[in-house]
């Protein structure tokens, strides 16, 4: 009898992984490239290059911008960033939580096939595992069942320190590489400063995870709303339109300062909401990413 993670795993194989042949493999890889870290030669700056690749002592001995150039490696270590705290257990149809979990297994399954190396670092405020990278099937069935143990851990309190989150993250993705960050970046908005830093070393892709009802709130009369984290809890009128404005202007609001932010680390962000289809959702980073890359 095939157990929860290997069912899990097979699933997604089949329902996603598969769909994707011939679609995105061997391009999937490619497509989220970062720099190699093996350097191998300078040349003097042309206006189209990355100024992060300027070599300043260079530069200041001979009177003129010169950059490093890298050899790319030929294996890639992908690092999964994973936010497990408790408001990624909301979701009207299906929780936030089972979208990062498919969304991972299938990313660190899209990449293993390619003989890559994965890790990943799974994240609350009182609780932190760690899974060295590694390839093949094996590994990935390992991930998943990390993924997929339960947690009825109660509120602390707190919301999710997202900025020692990506601080753990960065130390522990010591070797250059491509860092996905799935979370639903609520939260106190000062992770800005770590992501920024951790994009400084890798290449980092930001993908927030949200529920259409935390963008629009239907009428559902008189409710308590209770906060996952801190365990506060809300008498609401949601049939006061007057309350729905506010409620959708407060989450608009929201959502730009956390787009503003990751502009500002300059990483590649993007929104996945727990309604949609993965595969739709695989093949559109990819196409937006060759896109930014063009």
């Amino acid at each position: 009898m095939t157990s929860p993670p290997d069912r899990l795993l097979r699933r997604l194989e089949w329902q996603v992984v598969r769909r994707l042949d011939g679609r995105i493999q061997g391009a999937y890889r490619t497509a989220f490239r970062g720099n190699g870290i093996d350097f191998t030669d300078l040349r003097e700056y042309s206006p189209e290059d990355d100024v992060r690749h300027i070599d300043w002592n260079v530069t200041a001995r001979m009177d003129e911008p010169y950059v490093r150039e890298y050899t790319e490696d030929r294996e890639l270590t992908a690092w999964l960033v994973l936010d497990q705290s408790a408001s990624m257990r909301f979701g009207a149809s299906q929780g936030k939580d089972s979208v990062l979990a498919e969304l991972a297994v299938c990313l660190a399954r899209l990449f293993t096939q390619g003989g890559n190396q994965v890790g990943a670092v799974l994240y609350d405020n009182r609780y932190q595992r760690v899974v060295p990278p590694r390839t093949g099937r094996t590994h990935v069935l390992r991930l998943t069942h990390e993924l997929t143990k339960a947690s009825d851990r109660a509120p602390d309190g707190r919301t999710t320190d997202l900025a020692a989150m990506l601080h753990l993250a960065a130390a522990t993705a010591r070797r250059r590489g491509l860092v996905f960050v799935i979370s639903d970046f609520i939260g106190e908005l000062n992770w800005e400063p770590a992501l920024r830093r951790l994009s400084q070393r890798h290449e980092v892709v930001a993908i927030c995870v949200v529920d259409p009802m935390e963008l629009d709130l239907p009428d559902l009369g008189l409710v308590l709303v209770e906060d996952a984290e801190t365990g506060e809890q809300l008498l609401a009128d949601t049939s006061d339109p007057l309350f729905r404005q506010r409620l959708r202007d407060e989450v608009a609001a929201r959502e730009a300062a956390v787009a503003a932010a990751m502009r500002g680390a300059h990483v590649t962000a993007y929104r996945v909401t727990t309604d949609q289809d993965l595969v739709r959702v695989l093949i559109g980073m990819v196409r937006r990413s060759k896109r930014r890359r063009r």
